[in-house]
């Protein structure tokens, strides 16, 4: 149910160390579908905003997402989503937006873990 996948998420957002605050909604559309969006802010002044619309059954499978991870400064790092305005990407539409808009690379759908483990590494660095 949508409820044990938001209860998921707020434990990842929990037992991540380098997250100092956090402001995530989390909409139940039914018993297996929902809506994530938020922000989560880390040690170093950089800020994840987050969105996911998402079912549970059969599998997980976020319709849509957006990791948008920025500098301090409001810069961005990198983007993960699959808004689907590169179609000559291998793995369309799911694709990396790497320190500039246009800067493009195809990737697989990350799960938020991911995002949060490469987001440590860069925050871990730079401390």
């Amino acid at each position: 149910m949508i409820e044990e996948y938001f209860r998921s998420l707020e434990a990842l957002i929990a037992q991540t160390r380098i997250v100092i605050a956090e402001t995530v909604t989390y909409d139940k559309r039914s018993t297996t579908i929902g809506f994530i969006r938020g922000e989560l802010f880390f040690l170093d002044g950089s800020r994840l905003h987050l969105r996911e619309y998402i079912s549970v059954q059969p599998t997980v499978d976020r319709y849509t997402y957006s990791y948008h991870y920025q500098a301090p400064d409001g810069s961005l790092i990198f983007r993960y989503d699959n808004t689907p305005h590169f179609p000559n990407l291998a793995n369309f539409p799911h694709h990396k937006h790497v320190g500039d808009e246009m800067n493009v690379i195809s990737v697989h759908a990350p799960e938020l873990q991911v995002v949060l483990a490469e987001i440590q590494k860069i925050v871990l660095q730079a401390l």
